[in-house]
C-alpha cells in the first residue's frame, strides 16, 4: 500500500461492468483524483473508450464482465478474474460500481484483507419497484450476497441517497457505521454550462436508457395525450436500448411510437451538453433512482425538470424550486405538470436559476471528490488503526 501521510490512497482500483459507464457516470471523479496523484485503474469490459481512458492517464485492466445473469459459469470465471487482480494489484481501494461488480466481489474481498473494497450501489429501482418474480429472484440473490460480503470487516457501502441507506439498514444488509451517504459522482461545471433557454417550439427531453422502469412508456403515454390536446411541443426520447436489462423496451415498440409520430427518438448521445441546449424542460419519470445524473446534467444547464416523487429524483427535482414533482406511473399527472410547465414560459428562468445555483453549491464534482477522499481516508486511518 502507497498511503501518504494524510491518509490518501495511493491506488484506487474502479470495478465497473463496461467502459462507456465508467467514462459517462465516474472518469470526470476519476480525473480527481489522478489530480491528488492517485494511481487509478479501472477493471472493465473495454471497447471504444479505452484508448481515451489510457491517455488521461487511468490503467486499464480488461474484465469480461456481462451485465445479465444468464451464463453464471462466465460470472464465475470473473469471479477469479476480480480476485486475482486484487490480489497482483493491491489497490488501497476498490471502489465497485453497481450490483454486478459487487456480486461478484465475494471472493476476492476475502482473498485481499489489506485492500478496502467500497461497494458503491447506485440505485435499487429495478430492484424494489418492479413487481415481476424476475426482481423478486433477483432482489433475494442480491440482498443475500450482500450480506454475505458484508461479513467482511474490510468492506463499506455507499449509497446515494438516505432512503437507500436507511432501506439497506432495514432489511439488515449491514450497520450504519458502515454505510455512507455521499449524493451522486458530482457534475463538472465547465462540461455543462448553464446557457440560454431556447426560442421555438418548446422541446420535452427524457434522457434515460429505454427502460419501462426509468418511465418511458408513461412519458410515451402523457406526450400522446398532450399531442391530442394540441399541446405545442416536441417530446424527444435520448437514450440506447439496453437488451440485457430485464426492464428493456423493444428497439421495435420505439420504433412503432416514432412512426405514429408521438414521440422522436435520437438514440444514444454522448454530446450531452448539446443535447440539454436543444430542450426547453427535461423529464424522468423514474420509478426510482439512486441520484440521476441526468437530472443534475440538466439542472447545470439551466433547465426546468419534471420528475416522479421517488427517491433520487426528489433529491434533484424540488418541487416548485427547480421542477415540478408528480406521482410515478401516473401518465396523466405527468401530462399535466408537463402542460402547466409549458403554459408558463415566463417562470422558466426562475427555475432555471435555482436548478444551475442548487448544483453549484451541492453537487460540484470537486466538492464530490472531496467527500470520497474523505471517506477512503476514514476507511484506511481505521483500518491502519486496527493493523
Amino acid at each position: 500500500m502507497a498511503v501518504d501521510a494524510g491518509g490518501l490512497p495511493g491506488s484506487i482500483l474502479f470495478a465497473v461492468t463496461e467502459d462507456w459507464y465508467f467514462a459517462s457516470h465516474r472518469k470526470a471523479l476519476a480525473e480527481q483524483f489522478l489530480q491528488q496523484g492517485i494511481e487509478v485503474s479501472v477493471a472493465a469490459r473495454f471497447g471504444e473508450h479505452e484508448m481515451a481512458l489510457r491517455r488521461i492517464g487511468f490503467d486499464c485492466f480488461r474484465m469480461p464482465f456481462e451485465r445479465s445473469l444468464r451464463r453464471p459459469w462466465r460470472d464465475l470465471r470473473v469471479a477469479f478474474k476480480l480476485a486475482k487482480l486484487a490480489r497482483k494489484a493491491q489497490p488501497d481501494i476498490v471502489q465497485l460500481v453497481s450490483f454486478k461488480p459487487i456480486l461478484l466481489s465475494l471472493l476476492g474481498v476475502y482473498t485481499s484483507s489489506r485492500t478496502q473494497w467500497v461497494a458503491a450501489i447506485t440505485g435499487m429501482g429495478y430492484l424494489f419497484s418492479s413487481k415481476d418474480s424476475r426482481a423478486r429472484w433477483f432482489k433475494y440473490l442480491v440482498l443475500t450476497a450482500l450480506r454475505l460480503i458484508m461479513r467482511a470487516k474490510n468492506v463499506s457501502l455507499l449509497v446515494q441517497n438516505a432512503e437507500d441507506r436507511d432501506l439497506l439498514i432495514e432489511q439488515r444488509v449491514t450497520t450504519a457505521d458502515r454505510i455512507a451517504l455521499i449524493a451522486g459522482v458530482g457534475i463538472d461545471l465547465e462540461q455543462f454550462p448553464r446557457t440560454p433557454l431556447p426560442v421555438g417550439e418548446p422541446i420535452v427531453l427524457l434522457p434515460a436508457r429505454l427502460l419501462r422502469d426509468k418511465g418511458v412508456e408513461e412519458f410515451v403515454s402523457a406526450a400522446r395525450a398532450l399531442r391530442a390536446r394540441s399541446v405545442k411541443a416536441r417530446f424527444v426520447l435520448v437514450g440506447a436500448v439496453d437488451a440485457d436489462n430485464p426492464a428493456a423496451i423493444a428497439v421495435e415498440q420505439v420504433e412503432a411510437w416514432c412512426a405514429s409520430s408521438d414521440i422522436e427518438w435520437w438514440g444514444h448521445r454522448a454530446d450531452m451538453a448539446d443535447v440539454y441546449r436543444q430542450a426547453s424542460i427535461v423529464c424522468l419519470p423514474s420509478y426510482r433512482e439512486g441520484l440521476p445524473k441526468v437530472l443534475l446534467e440538466a439542472a447545470a444547464c439551466g433547465r426546468p425538470l419534471v420528475a416522479t416523487d421517488v427517491p433520487g429524483c426528489r433529491d434533484v427535482c424540488r418541487d416548485s424550486v427547480n421542477g415540478v414533482l408528480v406521482p410515478a406511473r401516473d401518465p396523466v399527472a405527468l401530462a399535466s405538470a408537463i402542460a402547466d410547465v409549458l403554459a408558463e414560459p415566463a417562470r422558466w428562468p426562475r427555475l432555471a436559476a435555482a436548478g444551475r445555483q442548487m448544483v453549484e453549491r451541492e453537487y460540484d464534482v470537486k466538492a464530490i471528490a472531496r467527500q470520497t477522499l474523505s471517506l477512503y481516508r476514514k476507511l484506511l486511518l481505521v483500518q491502519g488503526g486496527s493493523a
